[in-house]
């Protein structure tokens, strides 16, 4: 489909889309635990020489990272990024992606509430 058609979508559209779609149906499960968490996608991690254990990764590449935040009168809510490059070139085809990406925000979000990931699956 041609880009100057209105339904055509960008790949980082597409991605963002399938993140939503996982993130609702947490929420609707788990709305009070995740009513503070934000969600974000960039399109690659930023260059880090070591990263820490709040970031899931394929061999030394990172997929996503959990910021667990600051509670407090001004603190900084928890935060979830996902790598949307990173994710992509790891997938086969549009429903691998969506399979990687679902099981990539379980893991993370299990991660934050301290729970396994098969509780939230």
């Amino acid at each position: 489909m041609p880009a100057t058609v209105p339904l055509s979508r960008t790949r980082s559209e597409l991605f963002d889309d399938l993140v939503l779609d996982t993130v609702e149906g947490l929420e609707r499960r788990y709305a009070k635990e995740l009513k503070a968490v934000e969600f974000a996608v960039e399109d690659v991690p930023p260059e880090l020489n070591v990263y820490d254990s709040d970031v899931l990764e394929d061999g030394d590449v990172p997929l996503a990272r959990l910021l667990p935040g600051r509670p407090g009168r001004h603190g900084v809510p928890p935060r979830i990024v996902l790598y949307r490059r990173p994710l992509e070139f790891r997938a086969l085809d549009r429903d691998d992606l969506a399979d990687l990406v679902h099981d990539v925000i379980i893991e993370q979000v299990a991660n934050l509430l301290g729970v396994d990931p098969d509780e939230l699956d």
